[in-house]
Formats: C-alpha cells, structure tokens, sequence
C-alpha cells in the first residue's frame, strides 16, 4: 500500500490562485483546514472523518467551520478535531460560539456532536487503521505542534507546521523510523530576519542551518511563503546543500508514498 498526501494550500496568504494550508492524506484526514478545503468537492468532504490542527492561526483553522457546515445533518458521522488543548479551547472560545459560527460540538445533540474535540500533546502517537500519526513539537507565537504521518508498513511524510527553530523539532524527526518527504515553512526571506523572529517563522539562513541537523534525507518541500517574497526565499534557498531536488509548494501537488520507499511521485 501507498501513503496519499495531497496539498490542498501552501500559501502564507491569500490572492489569485493562493490556497492557505491544508493537507489531505488518503481521502480521510485533512492536516490543518485553511482555504484549500475549499476545493474539495462535496462527496470529497463528506468522506473526512479526523483534522489534525497544528494551531489556532486563522490561516490554518478558516475552512473548518465552513466544512462543518457542509457536511452537516442530523445522522452525519462525526468528524474527529484533533489539537493541542490550547487550540481546541481557542476554537470553542472564539469560533464555535453563536456567535461567529454555529458550535458544531454539540450539534446536533451534546451526546452526539458532528465535531468532537481531541486534545494530543507532542510525542503523542495515534493510529488510525493503516497510517500512524505522531505529533511533533514546534514553536511559533501560539501553541503549536507538526505532525507525521507513516504508512505502517513504512512510507512517511512529515510537517513542521508553523514554527521557527526548535530544539526539539529536529530530534524528533531524526527519531522516526524512516521519512520519505518533509514539508517545512520558510515564511519570510533573510532580509525581514526581524520580522521572521517576532512572528516565529524560517528564514531560508536558519532553515538551511537546521537542515543540517536531520539526519534523514527526504524529499523538502517549502511550504508557507509570503506572498511577495517567494522568488527571494527561493534565491536564497538555493545555496542550501538540500537543494536538489527541492519543491516550492504552491497548492494542488499529489505525492504518493510507496511503502517500500522506493517511489515518491508528485503530480
């Protein structure tokens, strides 16, 4: 078997052909639900059954209550929103209120929600049938986390989320078994090191240092550039040993993950 990993958005922002992050994997988790969930047909979210949030950021959160609502019926089976309790609670607090959307939580009975709220913690390892899940630590402005996912017979994809350097990031990767392709942010170029520090995003110079630390050699894909600054992260990107091989995410790419680790193909 095989490990789907589609991404739906990859932007830092919004704009003409911009889709902001989310990741479906196979045909039933999505990793974060910003703008990207909006491409998907109606059969196509109907088929979601866990979202797995690396933080509160309304870029990585927009299009969760708007799938909510279109999936929504009285015997529609729930869809499992796994994050940090931080996360979770910023959603019940300031999303799922009355007051800006329904609280899907506890429609459409509090016994039987279509959205049921599940806190993880880094390090944290869940299984769902074939693919297994672990939550990796990260640091941005909020409390956030990245995730990976491995096939269980091996093939794995891993996502920073949104951060800027970790000390336990790093380790965290080296400690899967094995990682075939590393989706990671690099928000704003070298010059806006200031700005990238305050809001807690990469620069291509820190990400090509702490590349150096993994000892793994997947496929990177840089995800969550600014828009405006693309060309110039990728410029600066390019004096990366890493390099080679190298994708600048846009949206809409498909990887396929071969078991054996043989073959990752994008289309």
């Amino acid at each position: 078997m095989s490990l789907s990993v589609r991404i739906l958005g990859a932007s830092g922002g919004i704009g003409p052909g911009r889709r902001t992050t989310s990741i479906l994997i196979d045909d039933d988790i999505l990793i974060d639900a910003g703008s990207g969930v909006g491409d998907l047909r109606l059969e196509q979210l109907r088929r979601i059954r866990h979202v797995f949030l690396t933080h509160s950021h309304l870029d990585h959160i927009a299009f969760l209550p708007m799938l909510a609502d279109m999936v929504y019926h009285p015997d529609a089976a729930p869809i499992h929103v796994h994050g940090l309790p931080a996360t979770l609670q910023a959603l019940c607090e300031h999303v799922f209120n009355w007051v800006i959307w329904p609280d899907f939580t506890c429609l459409p009975r509090p016994d039987q929600p279509l959205i049921r709220l599940e806190p993880v913690q880094p390090e944290q390892t869940i299984h769902l049938g074939h693919r297994v899940l672990r939550v990796l630590p990260a640091r941005h402005t909020v409390p956030a986390v990245g995730y990976s996912v491995s096939h269980r017979d091996g093939a794995a994809f891993a996502f920073s989320g949104d951060t800027t350097s970790s000390r336990q990031l790093w380790p965290a990767l080296n400690a899967l078994p094995n990682l075939d392709l590393l989706m990671i942010e690099t928000g704003l170029p070298d010059e806006m090191k200031g700005m990238a520090d305050l809001a807690k995003h990469y620069t291509p110079q820190h990400l090509r240092e702490d590349l150096a630390l993994l000892k793994h050699r997947p496929r990177i894909a840089i995800t969550h550039c600014k828009p405006g600054h693309e060309r110039a992260i990728r410029q600066q990107l390019a004096h990366s040993p890493h390099h080679a091989g190298m994708i600048f995410l846009h949206g809409n790419e498909h990887f396929v993950l071969d078991a054996d680790h043989s073959r990752t193909t994008a289309s």
